[in-house]
């Protein structure tokens, strides 16, 4: 189930373990409880505990962080693990205001206090809807989700990771089921899936199951080809073979072991959403719009507008904030335009730059590796800049890759997925390559800033690498935050020398920017205004020199997910008006370097609490001057 984004992301499925249901019903007992006098240990040690406690809710989540314990499980998405943990949550909350004296604490400490609460203030807040979001959806479902993660994420070292891996394979069978019963559950509501939403789920788990060894028949693989998880499951074994960590005879055991896995437990999980996507299809609405001609779905929608953007403005609020955004880019894009001598006037621009030739790479094999390489050499570019202008570096590497065959699609956007906090796994860079006429040459560079560098690798990593913080707080997350940065990375990265040096790369640049405005607009107007796909397309495509395709899957995009995509602008907003309010406080005394820093040396926040940091670094740094 794709719950609710309630503002923690110490689970990348926002799922829990069911083993753990008992060590809730053991801590509500009073077994563990903490005494009442105050703790010996600090604020941060007993944070670092509970959150070693959350983690155990999610062994998914373990293997994210790169540990290998427990990695032979999934995780319980359904509503009684939901429910155990957060039962543990408010357990842990309430303890937390008992034993510490707020006022008594670090003003950092103080900070650490106040996400932990706010965390569990969301989550409970998101119970109310927890069958209102969609469990399968073409972007975040669970069909393409787990795959992912097993081909991506799941480290094989040694036998015992090849057979924890196998384990988990077994898994996927009661993990699909449990979802499948929240989107039964879900449609029981009269809360219907988009039929775009079910043909990706149905394409995606189709492509998952094609291949070897699901399908051997001549007419259906007539080459054979592996399925890409049979494929990563070889490649796997044979770098243990290779290593000499197993011997022949455990190779064809761990084979033979995962095949069966995948034949008996995995494909019939996939075969089964599948149909249950296909007898959805006859559910699904003639015209696609957004949650609030859904069941409870205004109230829904003022959650999700709540949680992404950490704020209290309301959709009419945003909106207008959409438009003025929009009508200033617009301006902007137009003095681009008369740079380049182009006659006529703005949207007979946009459109030659959205259908020159000049303007994508051969959609070919050369021209795929082309993109990659050019991804590349512009982040590597921006890697000598950057410590001008931040005094904290990751220390995982960036790399770009192309997303993996069953998951890819055309027009959707790139995404970051994390490395390790040691920096033994680089952070990716991925981008969806299959229709390269979807993928303008002026909007490689800002894409690439964005998602990489001084995007989301750095605050991600720098985030998961801080020291003397709680733990819990290097993987927090928060979209406002974490978009906010990225978009506003798009514009810092203007100030650099090498960055941008073409007209049409600056025009790609307010592309960008333009784009998040007009999803405050769009994204409202479908949610909060009745607006169909179709007229968000207009909209979209009237502002944009995006192609159709991608306007079309970011439509989509905004459907199944409400208020995620407003959360870019309205945090990169609050981060431009933090830095104004510090230049124009601190006048001569104004350092970037500083400014940055503080903006990421505290991991993801909420804004209150980013604009609270922001102010006292203020006040420290004038007492400084």
């Amino acid at each position: 189930m794709r719950l609710p984004d309630y503002g923690s992301t110490p689970f990348s499925f926002r799922s829990f373990t069911l083993c753990v249901v008992l060590l809730a019903a053991l801590l509500l007992s009073g077994c563990g409880r903490q005494d009442t006098e105050q703790p010996a240990v600090t604020l941060n040690s007993w944070l670092d505990d509970r959150y070693e406690e959350e983690l155990q809710f999610s062994p998914i989540s373990l293997t994210y962080m790169g540990r290998k314990d427990r990695n032979d499980e999934l995780d319980d998405i359904s509503f009684e693990g939901f429910k155990a943990h957060l039962v543990w949550k408010q357990q842990t909350v309430a303890d937390l205001d008992r034993l510490f004296d707020y006022d008594s604490l670090s003003m950092e400490e103080q900070t650490s206090f106040d996400i932990w609460t706010y965390q569990y203030e969301r989550m409970r807040e998101a119970e109310a809807f927890f069958y209102t979001g969609l469990t399968f959806d073409q972007m975040n479902g669970v069909q393409s989700q787990l795959p992912t993660f097993l081909i991506n994420i799941h480290e094989v070292d040694s036998a015992e990771d090849m057979a924890a891996y196998i384990a988990r394979i077994k898994a996927v069978a009661p993990y699909m089921s449990t979802a499948l019963n929240n989107a039964k559950r879900t449609s029981a509501l009269g809360i219907t899936t988009p039929g775009f939403a079910l043909d990706g789920v149905i394409q995606q788990s189709k492509a998952i199951i094609s291949g070897a060894p699901f399908s051997t028949d001549e007419l259906a693989s007539p080459n054979h080809e592996d399925s890409p998880i049979w494929a990563d499951i070889k490649h796997e074994v044979a770098a243990l073979l290779e290593s000499s960590q197993i011997t022949k005879l455990q190779s064809d055991q761990l084979l033979s072991s995962a095949k069966s896995a995948l034949l008996q437990d995995f494909q019939p999980a996939y075969q089964s959403v599948i149909d249950w996507a296909e007898a959805e299809q006859d559910k699904a609405p003639t015209i696609s719009t957004g949650v609030g001609r859904q069941p409870n779905g205004a109230a829904y929608y003022a959650y999700r507008l709540a949680s992404q953007t950490t704020t209290n403005l309301s959709a009419d609020e945003i909106h207008n904030i959409g438009l003025a955004e929009v009508a200033r880019l617009r301006d902007e894009m137009a003095l681009i335009m008369a740079e380049v001598n182009h006659e006529g006037d703005l949207d007979s621009f946009m459109d030659t730059v959205r259908r020159g030739d000049w303007n994508y790479y051969p959609n070919t094999d050369v021209g795929r590796q082309a993109y990659i390489d050019d991804a590349t050499t512009a982040i590597n570019a921006l890697k000598q800049q950057i410590p001008d202008y931040f005094g904290l570096l990751p220390k995982a590497d960036l790399v770009v890759k192309r997303v993996e065959s069953f998951r890819e699609r055309d027009g959707a956007a790139q995404h970051y997925h994390r490395g390790t906090a040691d920096g033994a796994r680089p952070g990716v860079y991925y981008a969806h390559l299959s229709d390269m006429t979807t993928m303008p040459k002026s909007l490689l560079e800002v894409v690439a800033y964005h998602e990489g560098i001084p995007g989301h690798h750095m605050q991600i990593s720098i985030a998961q690498e801080l020291q003397g913080l709680p733990l819990f707080r290097t993987r927090a997350g928060f979209t406002v935050y974490s978009e906010g940065w990225a978009l506003y990375s798009e514009v810092l990265a203007k100030e650099m020398p090498t960055t941008y040096v073409s007209a049409y790369s600056r025009f790609g640049q307010l592309t960008s920017e333009i784009w998040r405005a007009i999803r405050l607009v769009v994204d409202t107007g479908l949610h909060a205004r009745g607006w169909t796909e179709q007229e968000a397309i207009d909209y979209f495509m009237a502002n944009s020199p995006q192609p159709l395709e991608n306007v079309r899957s970011e439509i989509q995009r905004y459907i199944i997910m409400p208020g995620q995509a407003t959360s870019y602008k309205i945090g990169m907003l609050k981060i431009q008006s933090l830095r104004a309010k510090a230049e124009l406080a601190l006048g001569e005394k104004f350092d970037i370097r500083a400014f940055h820093d503080t903006v990421l040396g505290g991991g993801a926040l909420p804004l209150t609490l980013l604009e609270r940091r922001v102010d006292r670094w203020i006040e420290r740094a004038l007492k400084q001057a």
